[in-house]
């Protein structure tokens, strides 16, 4: 009885670690961004054809800078250009796979003209904490606002006609569109349009060449296009 007892207690300890070791590497997103949920599809995909599983797990924008530039985890699935310039802790892999635009939101007939950058410091602006691409197009400016989702900026646009959101376009739309918030437009044009590309933590920076390998295979046979547009068409139906 004591060594089945043992041998069971032995068996559970395996499945434990091989439970705990699923994902060879663990990443973290930006929670509750339209882009990032793509990004995770597209980049599980890209690891895929490593033969390597990755875990994704969704975190408040700077907590996600804490986790991947500590090393708790391998790296971030999806940030801009700048990032990797702020945080020396993470290498870039050289091959963007993802766009996104800063986009202004505002409410329905309000008086609103935002055609450049500082044409926002006419308007109260809203944006979602720890986002850097909204980070960077509104620094030095003291009336910015932090919030802690898109639709927590996009249901303070009703309440005021002063007032504007800055998101990814399909950020804004989606979680407009999901949550019923009405009534809220969009200039005509993005203020910026930004590549975005994966971050891995320098303690597996030999992931790097291999990662990067990979996009630009998929970008030249037209695969990385088709991935992406399929993961666009998993997200709006999540909607």
């Amino acid at each position: 009885m004591l060594l089945r007892r043992l041998a069971l207690w032995l068996v559970c300890c395996c499945i434990g670690v091989s439970a705990s070791h699923a994902a060879d590497y663990e990443f973290v997103a930006i929670e509750n961004l339209h882009e990032q949920k793509v990004g995770a599809i597209v980049l599980t995909e890209v690891y895929k054809k490593l033969g390597l599983a990755v875990s994704i797990e969704p975190l408040p924008g700077k907590r996600a800078i804490a986790e991947a530039t500590s090393g708790r985890k391998h790296g971030e699935i999806m940030r801009i250009w700048t990032y990797g310039e702020e945080h020396i802790e993470v290498v870039r892999v050289p091959t963007p796979y993802y766009q996104l635009e800063t986009m202004v939101f505002y409410k329905e007939g309000a008086d609103i003209v935002v055609n450049e950058r500082d044409d926002l410091r006419n308007y109260d602006v809203l944006k979602v904490r720890g986002v850097k691409h909204t980070n960077n197009i509104t620094e030095g400016m003291d009336n910015v606002y932090d919030y802690d989702s898109t639709s927590a900026i996009l249901r303070a646009l009703r309440s005021d006609s002063d007032t504007v959101a800055i998101t990814h376009t399909a950020d804004g739309l989606f979680t407009a569109k999901k949550f019923k918030i009405d009534g809220i437009k969009m200039t005509n044009k993005p203020l910026a349009t930004l590549d975005l590309y994966h971050y891995i933590h320098r303690k597996q920076q030999h992931l790097v060449e291999q990662v990067d390998n990979v996009l630009k295979e998929m970008k030249a046979s037209g695969e990385l296009d088709r991935v992406v547009k399929a993961a666009e068409e998993q997200v709006a139906l999540s909607y």
